[in-house]
């Protein structure tokens, strides 16, 4: 890992130890990125930062931070301001609490960093929380300040590394209550059976093995169209005309087609009762009538 470069350099403070490390980014972005330019002759579109007041082009240098009030007044903000501000996590990864993994709503995570040690007396310390996290089999809740703001972070054992995700803070994700569906909906058990017979037959599948096609798709168009080759017409998308589909059918289908491409053989409709798909449903005796004296 000595050859990704660090963005931020602090400690962790765990208790009274405190952690020389150095974070660094644990994620890369191999989107394809493009230029905005102009059809008509393929000139770079940029864009120039201008002051407001004086209608001038200005320079990096002379740019600045405000924080504009609900009057429209801007108040000056310096980065010597921020810095002075009175924040443990300003230079401290400041550990708060330990939690069970599951107590974290994947909807917080966000941006994941590796967590190095910073020198060879950061060392003992830096595998002593690792280890400690990995027999607890916790995770490390924790306050940090980055890129101006302070944020907060779930320390991890990842292989033989601490990682850490930045998490939002919980007054950040929205409430889930607007969008579900409005109208009742009544999933029927012969439905749910097939959901699951789709899902046993999708089973598991190597996250390693999967890859970006649209990005392949877009270096191949970039290739073609850098070697004057025509640039083959894409095949026309059948349009589904928002009708109504017959979710019964197309859950068999689909387990039909699931199976054909994992070479197993093909699904049976199972249109079966209440429970486990291909169980039989089960049925009720009828109790036996009274027998009335004559």
């Amino acid at each position: 890992m000595s050859n990704v470069r660090s963005i931020w350099n602090g400690a962790i403070s765990f208790g009274l130890v405190s952690i020389p490390i150095k974070l660094m980014n644990a994620t890369e972005n191999h989107s394809i990125s493009f230029r905005q330019i102009h059809t008509e002759d393929g000139g770079r579109i940029r864009y120039r930062k201008v002051c407001e007041a004086e209608e001038r082009e200005v320079t990096s240098s002379e740019i600045g931070k405000g924080y504009e009030d609900a009057d429209g007044t801007v108040i000056p903000i310096t980065d010597e301001d921020l810095a002075a501000l009175p924040l443990p996590t300003a230079r401290t990864i400041e550990i708060v609490a330990f939690v069970p993994a599951d107590r974290i709503d994947p909807l917080q995570m966000d941006t994941a960093y590796y967590l190095s040690a910073n020198g060879a007396p950061a060392a003992k310390p830096y595998t002593l929380l690792r280890e400690a996290l990995k027999r607890s089999q916790k995770v490390a809740i924790a306050k940090f300040a980055l890129r101006g703001r302070e944020r907060l972070g779930m320390l991890r054992v990842v292989e033989d590394v601490i990682a850490m995700h930045g998490l939002l803070w919980p007054d950040e994700i929205r409430g889930p209550e607007t969008v579900a569906p409005d109208e009742r909906v009544t999933v029927r058990d012969k439905e749910l059976d097939l959901a699951d017979a789709l899902m046993d037959t999708l089973g598991e599948v190597d996250l390693a093995e999967l890859h970006d096609d649209y990005r392949e798709a877009v270096e191949e168009l970039i290739a073609t169209k850098a070697s004057g080759e025509a640039v083959p017409s894409a095949p026309s998308a059948e349009k589904s005309g928002g009708k109504v589909i017959d979710l019964m059918s197309a859950l068999e289908n689909s387990v039909r087609q699931a199976r054909g491409e994992r070479g197993g053989a093909e699904a049976k409709p199972l249109r079966k009762g209440k429970g486990a798909a291909g169980k039989k449903p089960t049925t009720k005796k009828a109790a036996p009538k009274k027998r009335t004296s004559a």
